[in-house]
């Protein structure tokens, strides 16, 4: 038996368990520990102290994961990104983004209450008669507040 097979016998079940603790998937585990091994085998020259083989596994698991983990990512961000470009094209989105950022502006550029009162109806969903009484003003008032700063926020935009 070489050393390396006795690496692998002696920690292949540790292994498994710590890579079953990170990916929380029995099957996702196996592949990755599969891969640590080949990953270990590859660049078992580089390891130094036999004695912190299960340390080196570990970090090599670790880093694995983390590998698979980061790919994932890109490939969920792509998939979104294919998904969005389906719907609507890149130069829309850009120039939605640009307005967005703009709007956002011209709010925070807006006085007081037109800003508060356009903030709770727009971002907080509340209805103009729950920002009257926020206030302690009639009804009528929160309308025509709201009103004005839709028109203020418009005439800003331009």
């Amino acid at each position: 038996m070489t050393d390396f097979e006795k690496l692998f016998n002696d920690n292949r079940e540790f292994i498994f368990k710590y890579l079953v603790k990170m990916a929380r998937n029995v099957s996702l585990a196996e592949e990755l520990t599969q891969e640590t091994f080949f990953r270990a085998y590859m660049n078992y020259a580089s390891l130094r102290d036999k004695e912190k083989a299960s340390a080196w596994l570990c970090q090599i698991a670790k880093n694995t994961y983390y590998a698979w983990y980061n790919e994932q990512k890109k490939k969920d961000s792509l998939d979104n990104f294919e998904a969005a470009s389906d719907c609507e094209s890149i130069e829309e989105t850009f120039v939605q983004k640009e307005l967005s950022q703009k709007a956002l502006l011209c709010l925070h550029e807006l006085e007081d209450p037109y800003k508060e009162v356009f903030m709770l109806s727009v971002f907080g969903g509340f209805s103009l008669k729950d920002i009257s009484s926020i206030f302690g003003k009639s009804e009528s008032w929160a309308r025509v507040t709201f009103y004005r700063a839709k028109q203020k926020l418009s005439e800003r935009m331009r």
